[in-house]
């Protein structure tokens, strides 16, 4: 066993080489003086003549020299000899020596006697031993027992630098297993953060004490602690000293170190650099840079390139490597091989490739083998695994189960289950819930969590009653209100969520050709004086899920900016909307442009309206038509605009009609 920094050693106070030992001593050691014996061993020590120093420590020990039998000791286990070694040692730490006391300890330690090492262990720790603090610090930490720190700090204190290292990771493990502690369960609520409740300053405490020991033993040269270092500053956001830290690591050889250097690059935008460190770290062994050279060799569109790398990184025994591999192959459409991958890395406990294994399970129609995969994925944090498995079970009818899925993984900060969350409560009638669960899932990056979130303020508005008519969308009127990815066909849900990891599987299409809000006429809204001095709230989270490409979302925004005068922002989001295949936006660009005086123009999207199944263009073609005096044209309008409705524009449909009919007869 190799405990670090923390072997058996001569103890040569005072003793000079062989060459430097005078006259007077070499006599007095011929004549049997244990002292002059004792010196004069180490001094053969020192010039490598062993024979000669062991009968001087021997002749000194037998004499009663403690220096001289620890000396022995350590001399007897350089030459394989640990049984009288220990016998020598125990003769010098029972007479107060506790350089031998430390010596025993470590003997009795590699042979498993870890009550006798304690023992001998703490006899030179307390007597003051560096080494053996060290020591006894590294026992107590392997077996749990408390007062690792305590002598940890000790070693440190003194100068020792891997004592100083070990004070650094302790800190910080018993930190994060707080701050872990505090979140609950493996999807905790915070999100890893620290914990609440004032706890959190004494977090950073420790975590700046942390920081004072790694840059004491990094400054020794010690890698790992400027590793370590270099971790703490990068998670500050302190990326010039961290970069600092992480290149004297790996100039030191410390593999993780040049790969951290690696990603700080990249982000930098010198990926030219990046891919040498990286390559630096793979080639020593470190799984994640190989993993991350073939990311940077499959963007490039180097597949064979990726595919090695990825290789590389699963023989340095990381399960990303196969996982990788997984996408790469599901991405060439090599399903056999991907389900292969991701298999063996969900058997080596990888989450992420255990959720992906479901989805391509229940892509095949293979439901019954994709639940405890899934579940496997849920019950190990996945976040998106316990989304897909709410998603399996709102399939299954078994809303108790996919409510309690959505709702962890909601709390785990995933936005589509936060806005399943929100239509759940909506349903129950907690609307102040429902509008928390919304902001979450806009906030998080849901486009139809901002849709609908904007929906809702925008109903709480007094003014809506005003402006609206019958054909206002959202969680109301009698509509589905299940959010469209519990209505996805299964294999287009699950397939985002495993294989993008973008935090928003299953969501919702960006805009459904679902209706915008006209008002009871089918005319534009009347355009308002003035922009008003702030925005309001609804309108900014209809912007964000517009500028997103939620198609109902630009209707909005169109009729937003109608409703203030702005016919120019109102027709391109119109346009947009209409050009994306949204039939109510193609209806009031038609409006907007038929109010401008462009009806050609106008005719053409409500062209595009009407075959899209917008009732209320038909019916303005059949106007237009019969304006024109193209009868047959205007019939054809009616009729169909009569097939599309809804019944109020169906009777106006069939009043036409029958105008136009006796302008025929007459």
């Amino acid at each position: 066993m190799e405990l670090m920094g923390d072997r058996a050693r001569f103890d040569t106070a005072s003793c000079p080489a062989v060459h430097d030992v005078d006259e007077t001593t070499r006599k007095a050691a011929e004549q049997g003086d244990r002292a002059a014996q004792s010196k004069l061993g180490v001094a053969l020590l020192r010039d490598g003549e062993l024979d000669g120093a062991e009968e001087m420590l021997r002749s000194a020990a037998l004499a009663g020299d403690r220096a001289a039998a620890n000396n022995l000791g350590v001399l007897l286990q350089q030459r394989g000899n640990a049984a009288e070694a220990a016998e020598w040692w125990r003769t010098a730490a029972v007479a107060g020596s506790a350089a031998a006391a430390h010596a025993l300890g470590r003997h009795h330690r590699e042979r498993g006697d870890e009550p006798a090492a304690d023992y001998w262990l703490r006899q030179a720790a307390e007597s003051g031993h560096l080494l053996g603090a060290y020591a006894l610090a590294d026992l107590l930490d392997h077996r749990g027992e408390a007062g690792a720190e305590e002598w940890f700090r000790a070693a440190a204190e003194r100068g020792h630098r891997e004592a100083a290292y070990r004070v650094g990771v302790l800190l910080l493990n018993s930190r994060r297993s707080k701050a872990g502690s505090s979140g609950g369960s493996g999807f905790g609520g915070s999100g890893g953060s620290v914990g609440a409740g004032g706890s959190g300053g004494g977090h950073d405490r420790r975590e700046a004490e942390a920081e004072r020991w790694f840059r004491q033993a990094a400054a020794r040269g010690h890698r790992l602690a400027a590793f370590r270092l270099g971790t703490l500053l990068e998670e500050r956001g302190d990326l010039r000293e961290a970069g600092r830290w992480y290149l004297i690591a790996a100039n030191d050889g410390e593999p993780r170190a040049a790969c951290a250097l690696g990603f700080l690059l990249r982000d930098a935008g010198n990926e030219e650099a990046a891919e040498q460190w990286w390559r630096t770290a793979a080639e020593a062994g470190d799984g994640n840079a190989a993993n991350a050279l073939g990311a940077l060799c499959a963007d490039r569109g180097q597949l064979q390139a990726a595919e090695r790398w990825y290789h590389a990184a699963l023989d340095a025994g990381d399960p990303n490597g196969a996982f990788n591999l997984g996408l790469l192959c599901a991405g060439q459409g090599r399903t056999a091989q991907a389900e292969s991958w991701y298999r063996r890395a969900a058997y080596a406990g990888h989450i992420e490739a255990a959720n992906a294994l479901a989805v391509l399970l229940l892509q095949r129609g293979d439901a019954q083998s994709a639940e405890p995969w899934f579940s496997k994925a849920a019950e190990g944090g996945s976040v998106d695994g316990a989304f897909n498995l709410g998603i399996l079970y709102a399939g299954r009818h078994d809303q108790r189960a996919a409510e309690d899925w959505y709702a962890r993984a909601a709390a785990a900060g995933h936005p589509e289950a936060a806005l399943q969350v929100a239509v759940t409560l909506l349903n129950a009638g907690d609307a102040a819930g429902a509008e928390q669960q919304l902001r979450k899932a806009a906030e998080g990056g849901s486009v139809e969590g901002a849709f609908r979130l904007a929906d809702m303020l925008e109903r709480e508005d007094p003014e809506l009653e005003a402006r609206s008519g019958p054909d206002t969308i959202g969680f109301g009127g009698g509509r589905d209100v299940l959010g469209a990815a519990s209505r996805a066909p299964a294999g287009r849900a699950f397939g985002r969520a495993a294989l993008t990891g973008d935090g928003a599987p299953g969501a919702a299409a960006a805009g459904d050709g679902s209706e915008g809000r006209l008002d009871g006429e089918g005319e534009a809204l009347e355009p308002g004086p003035t922009r008003p001095a702030e925005v309001p709230e609804y309108e900014r989270w209809y912007r964000s899920a517009a500028e997103r490409g939620h198609r109902r979302a630009q209707v909005r925004l169109g009729m937003c900016e109608a409703g203030r005068g702005d016919v120019v922002e109102a027709a391109h989001w119109y346009r947009t909307a209409a050009e994306a295949g949204s039939s109510h936006g193609a209806f009031n660009l038609g409006l907007l442009l038929a109010r401008e005086g462009a009806e050609p123009e106008a005719a053409i999207w409500w062209e595009r309206a009407a075959d899209a199944g917008h009732g209320r263009a038909a019916l303005r073609l059949a106007l237009l038509a019969a304006r024109r005096g193209e009868l047959t044209e205007g019939r054809h309008w009616c009729e169909r605009a009569q097939d599309l409705g809804p019944a109020e524009v169906a009777g106006r449909a069939e009043r036409l009609w029958e105008a136009l009919r006796t302008g025929l007869s007459a």
